[in-house]
């Protein structure tokens, strides 16, 4: 299941994109680890005007230091997930926390580290890789270790969000001073039944999925009657 949206959704102003997407476990073999993630959305996002991600986090510090790590200037977004792992005859379920840094590039795209942080049952940072391209975002998921004696952890749901509440810095008159970053535009005009967004899957042992849904259009204003 997918869904998404653009938080506020106004032609022609910044705003933040959320993204959730949700994965049926197999009815057999009960829930699958994710490798890959592909989200497609529209190419018309103003994502080379956002402002975002004007610094860079190194993935390794992230990954072993946390998000202390990074600059103010590299946070991207951030979100939720919920990860499970078979473990004798009981599926454990654990929440994690994501944060989404701008990370090094030597392509010309913006590259992501998606810091995934578990606290309970398992406690463990891991760094999913990102590259984010016009039209699509698409995740790396390594082998994520689980409890002893039991499979990888498998994903089952995420929620991200990419803008939104951000704080970021930059030196006015020899100060440094916070401002909030624009924020990936959305274009002038929505397309005939509104924006189109795709998600696939790629699991560990070969099978895939696939999820389409769409952002609906601002309503129109109406018109006003004069008495």
């Amino acid at each position: 299941m997918l869904s998404a949206a653009f938080e506020p959704k106004r032609l022609g102003a910044p705003t933040t994109v959320v993204f959730s997407v949700r994965i049926a476990p197999n009815a057999q073999s009960g829930p699958l680890p994710v490798s890959r993630i592909a989200v497609s959305y529209p190419a018309s996002l103003g994502l080379a005007t956002s402002g975002l991600g004007l610094d860079s986090c190194n993935p390794a510090a992230l990954e072993l230091q946390g998000s202390e790590t990074c600059p103010a200037n590299s946070k991207l977004g951030e979100g939720s997930a919920v990860v499970q792992v078979p473990f004798g005859p009981s599926i454990v379920s654990e929440s994690v926390e994501l944060e989404i840094y701008a990370v090094p590039s030597s392509d010309g795209y913006l590259h992501l580290g998606i810091l995934a942080h578990g606290q309970e049952p398992v406690i463990a940072n891991v760094v999913l890789a990102g590259v984010l391209s016009a039209g699509r975002l698409a995740i790396t998921v390594p082998p994520i270790a689980s409890l002893p004696g039991a499979p990888y952890v498998a994903l089952v749901s995420m929620q991200a969000s990419l803008g939104g509440d951000l704080t970021y810095y930059e030196r006015r008159g020899g100060r440094r001073v916070a401002y909030r970053p624009r924020g990936i535009g959305l274009p002038d005009s929505c397309p005939r039944g509104g924006w189109q967004v795709g998600a696939s899957f790629r699991f560990t042992n070969g099978e895939s999925s696939a999820a389409r849904t769409a952002i609906s259009c601002p309503a129109r204003k109406g018109r006003t009657r004069r008495g």
